[in-house]
């Protein structure tokens, strides 16, 4: 009897495990810590897809067989793509990390990966531009995170019969996903080991198996064993921050969580139904239309808008990630490098409202937004309050109250409770920044 009982005790440990809450690691939490302190992101967008130049989806969205899209491999060639000169755009436009596709829905490889022969390093170009990035980022101090798709358009192992997407790819064999897990496990496995430290990992894809965003079941059809996945993730580099962009709550294991093309709260794109967690917050936007090069999209957003962006995100507690779509030929067009550079010269003036803040006392509202460190609350209006004044919550020192710009703010009032200033943006300002130091 005693053995019968350690038996079934033997063989229901692994569940146990499995079902136990996700403690991260200290590295983990100080890599979190960080993550919200650098506030600001360039997410890259590209690969084989960028030939085309009609953005990332463009296999599925016109229909392309993959025996077709293949060719693409034979084709591009980012002759100009120089490492040093995207990691000092970012740099110089105040982020402080980036993400990079190593491996889109189409299944195209950014990296000299063992597993597949769909990858850069067997096109014309034939170089390992991960390895570059991964080296220059190293170099000028900037974090280097990586997105990799969980859904792929091109393998017959992926679960394809289920999917919301990938239908026309041409696909005729039966699906595999034990083979399929462990293609993603020996390739994060590459990506975990052969580039330095990885300061998270952007999953994406989830969705493909699950009903549309706003449908009351969003369960998944697939059990993607993200136990298993994500265990990988962790013990390879510990601090790894794993983000999973399935637009549902936080799932056990993950560090932070993302929202796309919204602030946290917000849900102009219908992606963003989930609400947001105690995790690390990330908005990931696009300065376009666009995630990958679309050669007609010139909807670009401006400089206002890209800080009120930054700013906004910041005041909801959020990192930005803003994206950029590179030209085929490996260059950033020069309408992104051109806002970039304005938008950098902005926070070299106001950074200190921005890095190394969380969500400020007064929630977000037409006028603006609020930021905050230990010693000051910093008062972010884009746009002139009704009747010209504010009234902000907490105890401030109201003699030290002042605009970061240098433009004079009246003190109408001050109590323990709050203070009520007057405002008036000056001509010309992308964003008012007040600086209320609080009272000790």
């Amino acid at each position: 009897m005693m053995n019968r009982l350690l038996l079934s005790i033997a063989l229901l440990c692994p569940f146990v495990l499995m079902a136990q809450p996700y403690q991260p690691a200290p590295e983990n939490l100080a890599a979190r810590k960080l993550f919200q302190d650098n506030k600001f992101g360039l997410f890259v967008h590209w690969g084989a897809s960028s030939v085309l130049g009609d953005g990332e989806w463009v296999m599925e969205v016109k229909g392309i067989p993959f025996s077709d899209y293949q060719k693409l491999g034979r084709i591009f060639n980012p002759q100009d793509f120089d490492a040093s000169r995207w990691v000092s755009m970012a740099k110089d436009a105040g982020m402080k990390y980036i993400v990079f596709i190593t491996r889109h829905h189409d299944g195209f490889s950014n990296w000299d990966t063992k597993y597949s022969d769909w990858k850069i390093t067997n096109t014309p170009y034939g170089k390992d531009v991960l390895k570059q990035l991964a080296k220059e980022c190293k170099k000028q101090g900037i974090q280097l995170g990586l997105y990799y798709s969980t859904l792929d358009w091109s393998r017959e192992d992926y679960p394809w019969q289920t999917g919301r997407t990938g239908q026309k790819a041409g696909r005729t064999g039966k699906s595999d996903y034990a083979s399929y897990l462990q293609f993603m496990k020996n390739q994060l496995t590459e990506l975990l080991t052969n580039y330095g430290p990885v300061s998270c990992i952007w999953l994406d894809g989830h969705w493909d198996q699950t009903n549309p965003e706003g449908s009351k079941d969003r369960s998944s059809r697939v059990d993607w064993k993200y136990d298993e996945l994500y265990g990988l993730i962790h013990r390879l580099q510990p601090q790894c921050m794993i983000g999973n962009n399935h637009h549902l709550d936080p799932i056990n294991g993950e560090d932070f969580q993302m929202f796309e093309q919204d602030l946290p709260g917000q849900n102009h794109s219908g992606l963003s139904y989930q609400q947001a967690s105690e995790l690390p917050l990330e908005s990931c936007i696009t300065m376009n239309g666009s995630w990958g090069f679309r050669i007609t999209d010139r909807k670009y957003k401006t400089v206002k808008e890209i800080i009120h962006t930054l700013a906004g995100a910041a005041g909801r507690n959020s990192n930005l990630l803003l994206n950029v779509g590179p030209m085929p030929n490996g260059e950033v067009q020069p309408e992104f490098r051109d806002t970039l550079a304005k938008v950098g010269a902005w926070v070299r003036k106001f950074g200190s409202s921005i890095y190394g803040t969380r969500g400020g006392p007064v929630a977000p509202a037409d006028w603006g937004v609020t930021t905050q460190n230990e010693e000051n609350v910093f008062v972010h209006i884009f746009k002139q309050p009704a009747g010209g004044q504010l009234t902000l919550s907490g105890a401030y020192q109201a003699d030290a109250i002042r605009a970061m710009d240098g433009t004079p703010v009246q003190v109408l009032s001050s109590s323990q409770e709050s203070v009520t200033i007057r405002v008036q943006i000056p001509a010309g300002v992308e964003d008012h920044v007040l600086i209320l130091p609080k009272k000790r």
